[in-house]
């Protein structure tokens, strides 16, 4: 099979060439993978749900006949146990579930400005 001689060129060119913009666009373009973009998503959507519930979470502190002793608790608690007594006082079950939730906890905690 005869080619033009300035065929083979042309294909080291364009494939040179989507091999580099291969690169710049993943390196410097933003582009990503599904799967990145996926969890991207799925990290986004679980920020939101806890920003969402962090006002229930304060509303049940508020409405807590026993405030003043779970607070006391929780600041007798040291920095890293915080988290730990909330979820114990029970502020950060989310109507509905089983247990309390680690994120939502860390995230009224931080409201509940301590």
């Amino acid at each position: 099979m005869n080619t033009p001689e300035w065929l083979k060129p042309g294909i080291y060119g364009a494939v040179i060439g989507a091999v580099f913009v291969g690169v710049v666009g993943f390196s410097w373009g933003g582009w990503v993978t599904g799967g990145t973009a996926n969890d991207r998503a799925m990290a986004m959507f679980r920020d939101d749900v806890v920003a969402s519930m962090v006002p229930v979470c304060l509303d049940m502190a508020q409405s807590d006949p026993a405030r003043a002793e779970k607070l006391e608790t929780i600041r007798a608690a040291s920095a890293f146990q915080r988290r730990d007594a909330v979820m114990a006082a029970g502020w950060a079950t989310v109507p509905g579930a089983d247990a309390p939730d680690r994120d939502i906890a860390q995230a009224c905690l931080a409201a509940l400005e301590l």
